[in-house]
């Protein structure tokens, strides 16, 4: 596949895996992609360049002894800045839908088991990437309440306050707010998401009402239209 897209400045990718092999043949694989690669065997290396590097997108293999990758994915969401809204692709032999299910709740924006073909990891990467790059316009800010979504920007706000979204998040609100009030067929929000399913869309809306609503049980804000999908209805 041809990577003559890529912008100027090579993106900067971190690899986390505690197999020496399997690390070193990422970084070379991703590298002769056209990436720039560091990596780290473990969470602890991982917060100190986290802490002080910037990064496109990580790799995170779940299964490594002390601290995984679900507790890693975690700690790095809770960070403030553009650090804690690095895109993640958690890279497991965990397959099972739980497992993926709570890489997701955790704020990780997808999942691969191994072993895995070489190209779809950068088919995945790529599509990240183009998702945390695109910036559609699709009709400035809605009021949610409490809460703020400015679609352009891609930002939800609380009192002025930011909140902090994966890239799947900022796509899905967007996709809502193209037609706010009106009905979006659960499906059609699935569509490129990491589960065609729905099931990853289902996951994503519980969380954002967490972040917006007020009773998330009691949604006012991001509706559930039976038999359809999901509908947004700002003030």
């Amino acid at each position: 596949m041809s990577f003559s897209d890529a912008p100027p400045r090579a993106r900067h990718l971190l690899v986390v895996d505690d197999d020496d092999r399997i690390r070193d043949l990422l970084k070379e694989y991703l590298t002769r992609a056209g990436f720039r690669v560091t990596a780290a065997a473990g969470g602890a290396p991982a917060r100190r360049l986290l802490a002080t590097l910037d990064f496109d997108l990580a790799v995170f293999d779940v299964m490594m002894p002390g601290e995984d990758g679900f507790s890693l994915t975690r700690w790095l969401r809770e960070q403030r800045g553009s650090s804690g809204k690095t895109p993640v692709l958690m890279l497991t032999a965990k397959t099972e839908a739980g497992d993926r299910i709570e890489g997701l709740k955790l704020g990780a924006d997808d999942y691969l088991g191994k072993p895995f073909e070489p190209e779809e990891l950068l088919l995945r990467i790529e599509a990240i990437l183009r998702r945390a790059q695109d910036k559609p316009q699709v009709g400035g800010s809605l009021s949610l309440g409490r809460c703020a979504f400015d679609a352009d920007r891609g930002e939800l706000t609380s009192g002025g306050e930011s909140i902090r979204l994966t890239e799947a998040e900022v796509a899905l609100l967007r996709q809502l707010a193209r037609t706010p009030h009106e009905a979006v067929d659960r499906m059609e929000l699935a569509r490129g998401s990491v589960d065609p399913s729905g099931r990853a869309v289902d996951v994503q809306v519980t969380r954002l009402r967490r972040k917006i609503e007020e009773d998330p049980k009691a949604p006012r804000y991001l509706q559930t239209v039976r038999g359809v999908g999901y509908r947004l209805a700002p003030d």
